[in-house]
């Protein structure tokens, strides 16, 4: 009864120097992640001229990472809410930094390899997502889990800004073979990852591991003595994809907003980077200089919408995100051959654009963790990862469709592409505003549930914690 008397519910308590290094190590992992996934628009803004590729070529260079990515995600999605989340997140992380490094050793003229090897860097990359999601929300006490679980999203934009820089100051220094190469460095991170991150609390109590459960939640709080006695739950039947369907708002929020953000997102990073070169007439490095600026941006707008999501919660930013892209890449497109005095307001206006479609992300990348039930969390983020998947094949293949995917790409084709290319990214980015103005669910300052339907035990591990404590 003494312990009964002393149970504390964990999630109000203070959080460990352990907590802190994983969430880092999430926030550090993401960086490292997209900068393979972006480099690959400065590369191809190398290659597509050397080896006289076509626009079809070309885009399935591009969107070959969005295939595998949509495979990576259903499969990682099921293992992780089967397995766990620590392990499926270290072997995402393996695959995506070595089959990201392995660019650097292929054939000249190689673009087949190149686009099988950006299948796996995309399959990887949404297998770890599937996994680091779902144990990022779930680490995270609900008193200011919309803050953090933001936050680790905010760095990601870095990795777009650091491919960037490298590939502006690489490129003329090691070529593209070099800057290939430095897709290497998540496998470093897996490392790290195996050894601080512990199993997700939340996961192992809706598994009923309690032992487990126990010894987490001392690594990832402050509980000290103190006892938080944890129930052990009947058992549940597994849950199933077909579950998902159960949810169907929730379903086609998640499906509609990915697919819609995706879109846009990877359409502007992919394709931007060749665009500007091609239509400014200068060299890829020099493209690469000028979209330092849409990537600063993107820092500066996902950082703007971790608090703003704290303030007012995860719908209003959601419209926010989808509206302000609309505006801004229908601008892009109308304005794309006019200047003002050199500087280009295409360029502008994605800067401008930047702020939403890449910014919403630290508002978007958690939402799908937090609006289903631990029971179905990774196949939920898995649902995301695959409708983003979809987004990252229908973006950059909008404008070989539109340009003729025969064609060379060269600046003429580009030029008379760009204007109903954008104009579909944009409307891209209204879908994302209607899907949450119509569709939309408030996850902010609620506690995470860990089983769905109407189950008697469907109550959050806090709740269960407080009540056995009474």
């Amino acid at each position: 009864m003494a312990d009964q008397a002393s149970a504390v519910a964990f999630d109000e308590a203070p959080v460990t120097t352990r907590y802190w290094l994983s969430i880092i190590l999430f926030a550090v992992t993401g960086v490292v992640d997209f900068f393979d996934f972006f480099v690959v628009g400065f590369l191809v803004s190398v290659l597509a001229p050397k080896w006289h590729l076509t626009f079809g070529q070309t885009s399935i260079m591009l969107m070959s990472a969005g295939i595998g990515a949509m495979l990576g995600a259903l499969a990682s999605g099921f293992l992780a809410d089967r397995f766990g989340r620590k392990p499926l997140a270290v072997i995402g992380v393996l695959i995506c930094g070595f089959s990201s490094g392995a660019i650097a050793l292929i054939p000249e003229d190689g673009w087949i390899f190149f686009a099988g090897l950006r299948f796996f860097v995309g399959f990887g990359l949404a297998a770890g997502a599937a996994a680091a999601v779902p144990a990022i929300v779930e680490f995270a006490p609900t008193r200011h889990r919309t803050l953090i679980t933001s936050l680790v999203v905010v760095p990601v934009a870095f990795g777009v800004l650091s491919a960037s820089i490298t590939a502006s100051y690489l490129l003329p220094l090691v070529g593209w073979r070099g800057l290939a190469a430095v897709g290497f460095l998540p496998i470093i991170l897996a490392v790290l990852t195996a050894v601080i991150m512990p199993e997700s609390p939340r996961w192992l109590i809706s598994k009923g591991r309690v032992r487990e459960a126990q010894t987490s939640i001392r690594k990832l709080y402050r509980v000290g003595d103190q006892s938080f006695a944890l129930p052990t739950l009947p058992a549940a039947s597994p849950a199933r994809f077909a579950d998902l369907f159960a949810e169907q708002r929730r379903f086609w929020l998640t499906v509609l907003i990915w697919f819609g953000a995706s879109t846009a997102n990877y359409g502007v990073f992919l394709w931007g980077p060749t665009i500007v070169a091609l239509l400014l007439g200068v060299a890829p490095q020099d493209a690469a200089k000028m979209f330092i600026y849409v990537s600063l941006a993107g820092v500066l707008g996902r950082t703007g919408f971790a608090f703003l999501a704290h303030r007012v919660g995860r719908k209003p930013c959601g419209q926010l995100m989808g509206y302000g892209t609309a505006i801004s890449l229908a601008l892009a497109a109308y304005f794309h051959n006019d200047f003002v005095g050199s500087v280009p307001l295409f360029l502008v206006f994605l800067v401008v654009g930047a702020l939403f479609f890449d910014g919403g992300f630290s508002n978007l990348g958690p939402y799908p963790a937090e609006i289903f039930p631990v029971q179905l969390s990774g196949r939920a983020v898995g649902l995301a990862q695959f409708a983003n998947g979809v987004g990252k094949i229908v973006g950059p293949l909008c404008l070989a469709l539109i340009a003729g995917a025969d064609n060379l790409v060269h600046p003429q084709a580009t030029a008379s592409a760009v204007m109903p290319a954008f104009v579909f990214l944009a409307g891209a980015g209204l879908l994302v505003g209607l899907a949450f103005t119509f569709l939309g669910v408030e996850p902010h300052g609620r506690p995470v549930a860990l089983f769905g339907g109407n189950r008697a035990a469907n109550a959050t591990p806090e709740q269960m914690t407080a009540k056995t404590a009474a």
